[in-house]
């Protein structure tokens, strides 16, 4: 019988959550408007190496047609104009929704633990 390999291969560190990405930009932009660059430069705080910025702005487009967050676009002096994003009152309703499943899921996952653990 074969061995089946995890996705990412032995020793690749974190797993990340498939769809994490969106609720750690509602955080962002729960503290204030910000450009999808900038969006994308941040979520290395959240584990998020080096991720393509084509997934955080097609996440943007997507959160923005699900009425979760706003934009507009920003004129500058010195070069082309950007987008800036915010969150809407929906998105803060939705980022709160997120926080209740991912202590939900903590709460499993260290029940998990525990019992490998034999506690």
């Amino acid at each position: 019988m074969g061995r089946r390999r995890h996705r990412g291969g032995r020793g690749s560190g974190a797993v990340h959550i498939r769809g994490f990405i969106e609720p750690c930009v509602l955080l962002l932009l729960r503290d204030g408007p910000s450009h999808g660059y900038d969006l994308a430069q941040s979520l290395g705080h959240y584990g998020f190496a080096d991720v393509d910025p084509s997934i955080v702005y097609r996440t943007l487009r997507n959160m923005e047609d699900g009425g979760l967050i706003l934009s507009e676009w920003e004129g500058t002096s010195s070069g082309p104009a950007r987008r800036v994003y915010e969150l809407s009152p929906a998105g803060r309703q939705h980022l709160a929704r997120w926080v209740q499943q991912i202590r939900d899921t903590d709460s499993m996952l260290h029940r998990f633990i525990d019992i490998y653990e034999g506690n």
